[in-house]
C-alpha cells in the first residue's frame, strides 16, 4: 500500500534522527526588505498590504534584519476568521523595546512592548460573528493591516491521508462522491480556508507557509474534502462565518503530530528531543547546502498541474548514449525507502540497457513496469512512450507502448524519471510485472534487477532543491549518517502544529488511524498526550476535539485492524471528545473511501449538539454491557433508541463464543435498546464480538441511521 497506510510503524528510529530541519518553508525565502524606501509590497504569506518604513534612529541595516522589522507569522493573513466573542492573541517580532499597537475596525484597541528577545504577544476582544473588519498592527512606522476579517467560528482540521484527500480527489481511483457538485457549488465567502504547507521540521518553528482564502471553486478542489464538509454543515446549521485550519499529512504516524516534550512522557521517548539535538550540527549542513541549490516552487500551482512540465536541467538521462556507469546501483522493483536512498521525496531517474532478441526488430512493443509511486515519465531509446505527470496514478501499472520506429537494434535503453511527492517511492510493484514484450506474443523478456539511479532533484515544503545531473550533484549531498522524515516523532508537530499556536480556535477534528494499526496497544495513551498536548499549546482550556474511526479496509494477513478501532473507542473516555463512525461508508478495497460528506457531517453533528447546543443526533449505539441468561447472551447500548440490524449478503457480523473461545456466527434479536445474542453451537456464552476483523461492515444502527463501531465484549 501506498505511504498514506503505513503499515510497519517507523516510531522506532528513535537512535537515528536529524535535527534543525531549519526553516525549510521560511529561512530559504529571499528577504524582501532591502534598502531604505518605503515600499508597498503584496505579502507572500497574507495577501495583505504591509507597508515598510525605515526607521532612520535604527541605522542603514534595520530594513535587512527580520528582529528590526515588525513581522506576523502567516497564520494571519487577509481573509482570516477570528473566534467570535473571545479574547484572542495576536504576535509576532519587532524591535525590542518598541511598542506595538493594535487597533480594529470594530473599536477594540491593545498594546504591548516587544521583548528583549524581538517576540511580541498581545490580546484583543472579537466581536459577535460578522464583518468584515480590519485589524491593524503599528510598530513605529511600520504597518501591517489585514483586510476582509470576519469572526465566526475556527476549527483545525488535521490527521493522515483521509483528512488530507481533497475534495477534488485523487484521480482515477481515490474519487470524492458528489465532489464535482461540492466544488461547483461552494462558493461562499463566509466559509475561510487554511492549508498549511506540508513541511517537517526537528525544532519548533515560527512560522508555517500558507494563506487564509475564501471558499470558491478555484480554492475547494485542492482542500480537504472532510474539513471542507464538516465547516459547510457547520454553517448550514449556524450560519455564522466558519475559518478551517487544513493541517495533515498522508501516510503519517500520530507521534508524528506530538511535541517532543509532550510525548517524552512514554518511557520510549525519554531523552528524545537530546538526540534530535545531538544532530544538530549535520543536519544544518544539509540545509545550508541545499539553499545554495535552484529551487522550483510549486506550491501555488493547481493540483492536478503540479508536477507537470518541470525542468530540471537533465534532459541528457532521457539519451541512450548517455554515460551512467558511475550512477548509484538498485535492484528493481523496490520502494526506494528501503533501499539506500531511504527517506527521501523528490526526482530520481532509473536507467537500464536490456538486449531483445533479434525478430523484434522493427516490431512494436509492449514495456511493463508495473506501479509507479507516484509519477513518471518513461523513455525508450531517448523518446518518451509514456508518463503519468498528476497525482493518484501509484497503484497503477504502467503498460507503455514501443513504437517500431524505436525497435531498431537488439539493444535498447530504457530511461524513467520518477517523481514522488510524499512518503515512499519507486517501482515497486512485483518481479513478474517488469518485462518487455512482441505485441505478436511469444517471449517475454525480464527487466527486473540491476538498475543504475541518480536522484536530480529533493522536494521539501513545496519546492525541489535541484542537483545538478551534469556533474552528479546529489553525490556531494552531505551525509546525514541518520534518519528524518515526516514519520519521525514530533516533526510534524514542530512545522505543521506549532506555527499555529496560540491562535484561538473553537476545537479540533482528526482523521488518523490507519498508520498505528501496528501499535494500537498504545493508540490510546498516544491519543492522550496529543489531545492534552494541542489544548496546552493553543491555551484554549479543554477545547472540544472530535475524530474519525477508521473505516474497514483489506490491509493484509494478520492486520486486525479492529484493535486500533478498539484503541479509538476507548479514546471516548478522554474529556469533550467523540468519534464518527465509519463502519457503513468505508470501502474494503480502498484505504481512502469517497464518502467524505458523511464523515464530514457526522464530525459535525457532534460539535453541532456539544459544543452548539443544536438538538442534532451525533452517536450511534454504544455498547454498554452484556448479561448472560442460559445460552443467550443479552446486549445493552447507550444511543440504543431504535436498534435495527441491516444484514449485508445475509450476515449480521455478529459472533458468540463459550469457554472453549470458539467464535460462531451468531443469531440476533432486537428487543428494546438491546440485543439478544445466541447460537446452537453455544450452550453457555461467555463473549460477543461484532464487526471484529479488517473488513467486516456495519449492520448495527439506531433510529437516527447512524451506525455501531466494531466492539467486543471479551479481552480474550
Amino acid at each position: 500500500m501506498k505511504k498514506y497506510f503505513s503499515f510497519l510503524v517507523i516510531v522506532l528510529m528513535i537512535a537515528g534522527f536529524s535535527s534543525n530541519f531549519s526553516k525549510v518553508g521560511s529561512e530559504l525565502k529571499e528577504n524582501s526588505r532591502k534598502g531604505s524606501q518605503v515600499e508597498m509590497i503584496k505579502d507572500s504569506k497574507a495577501g495583505s498590504q504591509v507597508e515598510l518604513i525605515k526607521d532612520p534612529q535604527a541605522g542603514s541595516q534595520v530594513a535587512a534584519k527580520e528582529a528590526q522589522t515588525l513581522w506576523m507569522p502567516s497564520i494571519f493573513s487577509d481573509n482570516m476568521v477570528v473566534q467570535r466573542e473571545s479574547e484572542i492573541p495576536l504576535w509576532g517580532k519587532g524591535v525590542p523595546g518598541k511598542n506595538v499597537k493594535i487597533e480594529t475596525s470594530w473599536g477594540e484597541k491593545s498594546g504591548t512592548v516587544v521583548n528583549l528577545d524581538g517576540k511580541w504577544e498581545s490580546k484583543i476582544k472579537t466581536p459577535k460573528a460578522g464583518g468584515p473588519f480590519t485589524i491593524s498592527v503599528v510598530m513605529g512606522n511600520e504597518t501591517i493591516k489585514y483586510k476582509n476579517v470576519l469572526s465566526g467560528e475556527v476549527w483545525v482540521c488535521s490527521g493522515q491521508s483521509n483528512m488530507e484527500m481533497p475534495l477534488s480527489g485523487w484521480p482515477p481511483k481515490d474519487l470524492i462522491e458528489g465532489g464535482p457538485e461540492a466544488i461547483a457549488t461552494s462558493a461562499a465567502n463566509t466559509l475561510r480556508l487554511f492549508q498549511v504547507t506540508r513541511l517537517y521540521s526537528t525544532r519548533k518553528e515560527d512560522d508555517c507557509k500558507g494563506t487564509w482564502q475564501e471558499a470558491n471553486p478555484e480554492t475547494t478542489p485542492s482542500f480537504s474534502a472532510t474539513a471542507y464538509f464538516f465547516g459547510k454543515k457547520l454553517y448550514d446549521e449556524l450560519k455564522v462565518p466558519i475559518g478551517l485550519i487544513h493541517t495533515s499529512w498522508g501516510g503519517t504516524e500520530i507521534e508524528s503530530w506530538i511535541s517532543a516534550d509532550a510525548l517524552s512522557k512514554m518511557d520510549k521517548y525519554k531523552g528524545f528531543q537530546k538526540k534530535l539535538d545531538e544532530s544538530n550540527e549535520d543536519y544544518s549542513k544539509m540545509i545550508e547546502w541545499l539553499k545554495t541549490r535552484k529551487t522550483i516552487d510549486i506550491s501555488g500551482k493547481p493540483e492536478q498541474d503540479k508536477f507537470t512540465n518541470l525542468d530540471f536541467g537533465d534532459s541528457e538521462c532521457m539519451y541512450p548514449n548517455y554515460d551512467d556507469s558511475d550512477w548509484l546501483k538498485i535492484n528493481l522493483p523496490a520502494g526506494w525507502e528501503n533501499s539506500k536512498i531511504g527517506n527521501f521525496d523528490g526526482v530520481i531517474w532509473f536507467r537500464k540497457k536490456i538486449e531483445i532478441p533479434k525478430e523484434w526488430i522493427g516490431k512494436e512493443l509492449v514495456l511493463e513496469l508495473g506501479p509507479i509511486d507516484d509519477m513518471d515519465v518513461t523513455y525508450v531509446n531517448g523518446q518518451k512512450v509514456g508518463a503519468y505527470e498528476t497525482g493518484g496514478f501509484w497503484q497503477t501499472p504502467r503498460v507503455y507502448t514501443i513504437p517500431k520506429e524505436l525497435v531498431k537494434s537488439n539493444s535498447m535503453t530504457i530511461a524513467t524519471k520518477v517523481i514522488d511527492n510524499q512518503g515512499g517511492g519507486g517501482i515497486s510493484g512485483q518481479k513478474e510485472m517488469l518485462k518487455i514484450y512482441s505485441k505478436d506474443g511469444g517471449e517475454v523478456v525480464s527487466i527486473a534487477g540491476e538498475w543504475n539511479y541518480l536522484p536530480v532533484a529533493e522536494y521539501l515544503g513545496g519546492k525541489f532543491f535541484v542537483f545538478d545531473a551534469k556533474t552528479r550533484d546529489y553525490l556531494n549531498r552531505p551525509n546525514l549518517g541518520v534518519s528524518l522524515s515526516q514519520h519521525s516523532p514530533t516533526v510534524l508537530y514542530n512545522a505543521m502544529i506549532a506555527p499555529l499556536v496560540p491562535y484561538k480556535i473553537k476545537g479540533a477534528i482528526w482523521y488518523q488511524g490507519e498508520s498505528n494499526v501496528g501499535n494500537f496497544a498504545e493508540y490510546p495513551q498516544l491519543m492522550s498526550i496529543m489531545i492534552n498536548n494541542w489544548r496546552k499549546e493553543f491555551q484554549g482550556g479543554e477545547f472540544p476535539f472530535y475524530y474519525t474511526q477508521i473505516a474497514p479496509y483489506r490491509y493484509g494477513e494478520g492486520t486486525n485492524s479492529q484493535y486500533l478501532r478498539e484503541a479509538q473507542l476507548k479514546s471516548l473516555s478522554i474529556s469533550k471528545t467523540g468519534m464518527a463512525v465509519t463502519m457503513d461508508i468505508g470501502n474494503v478495497e480502498n484505504i481512502h473511501p469517497g464518502n467524505k460528506k458523511a464523515v464530514g457531517d457526522r464530525l459535525a453533528a457532534w460539535a453541532l449538539n456539544k459544543d452548539y447546543k443544536l438538538n442534532v443526533p451525533y452517536s450511534g449505539p454504544l455498547y454498554k454491557e452484556m448479561k448472560i441468561e442460559g445460552n443467550k447472551a443479552i446486549l445493552s447500548f447507550g444511543f440504543g433508541e431504535g436498534l435495527e440490524i441491516r444484514p449485508i449478503k445475509g450476515k449480521n457480523n455478529f459472533q458468540i463464543a463459550g469457554e472453549d473461545k470458539v467464535f460462531y456466527d451468531a443469531d440476533v434479536k432486537v428487543e428494546g435498546n438491546g440485543l439478544i445474542v445466541s447460537s446452537k453451537n453455544v450452550k453457555y456464552p461467555l463473549a460477543v464480538r461484532y464487526c471484529w476483523g479488517d473488513i467486516l461492515e456495519g449492520t448495527l444502527f439506531n433510529r437516527d441511521r447512524l451506525p455501531a463501531t466494531s466492539f467486543r465484549t471479551d479481552n480474550w
